[in-house]
């Protein structure tokens, strides 16, 4: 080497400033000679992969001209900001940089052809896909190219430590250094292995330009499958705890119940979150008081469940068993009971009649009153909040039998029967049931005075409402009263020439 960092090693080959630096290339000293480095590099030649053909730069029909020759504007992009500072350091031109790069350096990254390209005329732009293969050939091997030079040159490596960043990059939360000659951030990460997907937060972006001390963070997104109060959503958070993920989306988590520790870190596979939110509510059980409550239940059955709420098979709970419960609601629970009472109450004799012919017709007379017995009433009661709605009897037993009221009637025609069937005819044409409306009543039209005076009122409250012998039995009095004739009944009597 000489003083500016030139080979002086036999058989070096110089190239001229504007000619293409493969022109001057000697398979036998240039590619391989060692650079005099502190420590070997390895030697990579053009490789060619199983099923890919590789060409010469002159043989390939579309390669562009000029595209492998390094130019002052690539040095100055692998150099970066600092590339004059870095120069005058290594006390060299960038001219004199790509003449010792084509000249010496010995590590060389295979160039890879896509496999397929459109055929190409003289006159056609080079492909894309060419252009793009050889300016990534060109970048990764300028990189280590440029480094190389600026430490033989130095000697210290100060020039090439300025290449070569100390990157930190953070993927969520979790730091790690690199070393690296890179210059973007997205690069940065392809050497990492690190992709980054749609839901990811990165910083800075990929396009954006990294030095030496720089920090790139990348937050992984993560599927939050979240059911709250049983409404199903999908979310998508980064790299927090399940309660910083709540608050982020704008759940209610205060006293909600959740299904997972809220400390926890949301896993980067995503995960199924239950939450149930606090919810306050008054229920009005019966004919209790309304009390409130605070609960996380999501409907009146968990409700029910967490509160114990025993219900009968006839109590009704508003709203339904299946409803969603939300803050402020009312639960209403109507209790509607039953219960079967015994009561005790007394059994009316029965009647037992005994016909007399002694006694004329529309006569009776009680012989013995009788003894009233005693029942036990089995009743259900039922009742809606504590109101009684309703009676029913559902059975009774006999406890004490009734000893029976007899009573002893008459059977015997009264000799006059027939002149009061006569009179009945004339005054209410036969019907012993007759209520003119006119104030008298029955088939010999007593009026009401009249029939209480002689005890009619005994049988019944008007004399329509009595049988024919009992109204017959009361006009045997009043007759009785007349000194035994039928003036009572003038008109009628008159006629029948009674």
């Amino acid at each position: 080497m000489n003083g500016r960092g030139e080979p002086s090693h036999p058989g070096h080959a110089h190239r001229s400033d504007d000619g293409y630096w493969a022109e001057s290339f000697d398979a036998a000293t240039d590619w391989f000679t060692p650079v005099q480095v502190a420590e070997p590099r390895t030697a990579v030649g053009l490789l060619e992969r199983p099923g890919q053909q590789s060409y010469p730069a002159d043989d390939h029909p579309s390669f562009p001209p000029g595209s492998l020759e390094i130019t002052p504007a690539d040095i100055y992009e692998v150099l970066g900001p600092d590339a004059e500072d870095m120069l005058a350091t290594a006390e060299i031109d960038v001219d004199e940089v790509i003449r010792l790069i084509n000249a010496e350096t010995t590590v060389l990254p295979p160039l890879v052809i896509p496999d397929a390209l459109p055929e190409a005329e003289e006159s056609d732009a080079p492909p894309v896909e060419l252009a793009e293969a050889i300016t990534t050939w060109k970048q990764r091997f300028l990189k280590g190219a440029v480094a190389g030079v600026l430490l033989t040159l130095t000697g210290t490596g100060g020039a090439a430590a300025a290449m070569d960043k100390s990157v930190t990059v953070e993927v969520d939360g979790h730091e790690h250094t690199i070393s690296t000659y890179e210059g973007t951030v997205g690069e940065v990460l392809a050497d990492e292995g690190i992709t980054v997907g749609q839901h990811d937060a990165l910083s800075p972006t990929p396009q954006a330009k990294v030095s030496d001390g720089d920090t790139i963070t990348l937050d992984r997104g993560r599927l939050l499958k979240l059911t709250v109060d049983g409404e199903h959503r999908e979310e998508w958070v980064r790299s927090v705890t399940v309660d910083q993920a709540l608050r982020q989306l704008g759940v209610p988590a205060d006293g909600a119940s959740v299904s997972a520790d809220r400390t926890m870190a949301v896993p980067e596979q995503g995960m199924d979150l239950v939450v149930k939110t606090r919810k306050n509510i008054t229920i009005i059980d019966g004919a209790n008081a309304p009390r409130q409550l605070t609960t996380t239940a999501v409907n009146i059955d968990e409700l029910a469940q967490e509160q114990q709420l025993k219900l009968g098979p006839d109590d009704t709970i508003t709203p339904g068993g299946d409803q969603r419960l939300v803050s402020g609601a009312e639960v209403r629970i109507d209790r509607t009971g039953s219960t079967v009472i015994n009561m005790t109450l007394p059994v009316p004799p029965p009647v037992q009649e005994i016909v007399d012919n002694t006694m004329f017709k529309g006569d009776e007379r009680v012989d013995f009153p009788g003894v009233p017995g005693e029942k036990i009433v089995f009743t259900r009661v039922t009742t809606r909040n504590g109101e009684e709605t309703g009676r029913e009897s559902v059975g009774e037993r006999i406890t004490k039998q009734a000893q029976p009221k007899v009573v002893r009637v008459g059977g015997k025609q009264r000799p006059t029967d027939g002149i009061w069937d006569k009179l009945a005819q004339c005054e209410a044409t036969g019907n012993w049931a007759m209520n003119s409306g006119n104030g008298y009543y029955g088939g010999l039209q007593f009026d009401k005075s009249t029939w209480n005076a002689f005890g009619g009122d005994q049988y019944a409250p008007y004399p329509h409402q009595a049988s024919r012998e009992q109204q017959i039995a009361v006009a045997e009095k009043v007759r009785a009263s007349r000194g035994g004739g039928y003036g009572a009944w003038p008109s009628c009597s008159s006629k029948l020439g009674l």
